[in-house]
């Protein structure tokens, strides 16, 4: 079973501050238990508590995307001939809850400036795949940009549900709850920019 890599780097920042598991629960509103099998590796991180675990820790979102900072541009190339890149990161595309490693993902996030030092915007492409599940939604500080590169997306936000296709973008607060997904019987791929103050 492939083993989720954004756990272990939770772990080693979590005691670095000497924070135990209780602590680290409570300053981002997520349960022990859940904490627990994400640093473990035993499930796909959704996007929203990984947001509040960053900034629990006191550190920005893409600290668990690096490996190596660079202080100089970061260049992503176009993935290898057989499709595959071996930085895709799946989340679940829940909220609380999330999923075991190898079970279908909501969104597989390729992040396009990992490495980039001291930046403030995330970068993705993000496969969005049709789940059947309820789309609960989320909020956390900020703002999102996404752009539809192929089919069709919805973006609930607020009390009203956007339904955007290719060429389409949209640009929001994310303190305003939300949940992008693909639409029904779809699948999408977008270019998402975060921005989440540190």
């Amino acid at each position: 079973m492939e083993k989720n890599p954004v756990g272990e780097k939770i772990r080693i920042q979590r005691e670095r501050l000497e924070l135990s598991l209780e602590e680290l629960a409570e300053q981002s509103h997520c349960s022990v238990d859940l904490l627990k099998r994400l640093e473990a590796g035993a499930l796909v991180p959704s996007l929203s508590p990984l947001l509040n675990i960053a900034r629990a820790l006191g550190i920005r979102l893409g600290t668990f995307l690096d490996d190596m900072e660079q202080n100089g541009p970061v260049i992503h190339r176009a993935a290898t001939p057989n499709g595959m890149d071996n930085s895709v990161i799946r989340f679940s595309g829940e909220t609380a809850e999330t999923q075991k490693p190898g079970s279908a993902s909501a969104l597989e996030f390729l992040p396009l400036a990992a490495d980039k030092k001291e930046r403030h915007m995330e970068p993705f492409l993000i496969d969005v795949h049709s789940v059947e599940n309820a789309h609960p939604v989320s909020s956390h500080e900020g703002e999102e940009f996404l752009f539809v590169i192929s089919g069709t997306l919805e973006v609930q936000y607020g009390s009203t549900a956007y339904q955007l296709g290719a060429g389409d973008s949209i640009y929001y607060d994310s303190i305003v709850p939300h949940h992008v997904h693909a639409a029904p019987g779809c699948e999408a791929k977008i270019l998402a920019v975060v921005y989440t103050p540190f």
